[in-house]
């Protein structure tokens, strides 16, 4: 079994949603030892911001008259797209950035969806583990109730459009311990973290003995 692991977060060893990824990906290794893991991280390498642009536009162009540029987006859709197709299963490290989707996961998805069939099912019934993270609260009766615009597209591209059996795996408050303002969370924060990393074990174990 082979899974395609990416990571999108800009924090580094601080990253609290590559933390919760390591812990998925551990519970899954020990549970199925022999699984392969083919890593991107479009964190530390982001996209081109411009690929998509050039491959879409390099459709509308016959393959002779397309300049350096457009090929090589088209070549990197294309490898994207054969990422996923070619995984057993995944385990995606979204977090929350500005309210949403952040400008480099953006560019991975519309570069994975340009390289291959309009709403190909790239992970169809295949195993995925997304785990999303936050640094404030956003959840019922939160003063910010209805701002998180990442989670819901998670589920639709990565559940709905391309077809995966997903998990998804959430954690809030993981500015609690950063920002001194929310000092007063720390005991919610502390039990949220907890929750998840349970929750990402879980899913490991879960999705690897399928």
């Amino acid at each position: 079994m082979s899974i395609l692991r990416i990571d999108a977060s800009i924090l580094g060893p601080n990253s609290a949603s590559s933390a919760l990824a390591d812990i998925a990906e551990t519970a899954w290794l020990e549970t199925a030892p022999d699984t392969k893991i083919v890593r991107r991280h479009i964190g530390n390498e982001p996209l081109p911001s411009n690929a998509w642009q050039l491959a879409i536009s390099a459709a509308y162009v016959p393959e002779a008259d397309r300049s350096d540029e457009q090929n090589r987006a088209v070549d990197l859709a294309r490898a994207l797209a054969s990422e996923l197709r070619d995984a057993d299963g995944a385990i995606l490290a979204l977090p929350f950035y500005n309210y949403g989707v952040s400008q480099h996961v953006k560019a991975w998805f519309d570069l994975a969806m340009a390289g291959g069939e309009n709403g190909e099912k790239y992970l169809d019934g295949k195993p995925v583990i997304v785990v999303t993270s936050r640094g404030g609260a956003y959840g019922p009766g939160t003063p910010r109730e209805g701002w998180d615009h990442n989670t819901d597209y998670l589920r639709r591209v990565v559940g709905d459009i391309w077809g995966a059996d997903l998990i998804l795996v959430e954690r809030e408050f993981t500015l609690v311990g950063v920002n001194p303002a929310l000092d007063a969370f720390t005991e919610t924060a502390n039990e949220m973290k907890e929750a998840a990393h349970q929750a990402a074990a879980e899913a490991g174990r879960a999705h690897a003995s399928r």
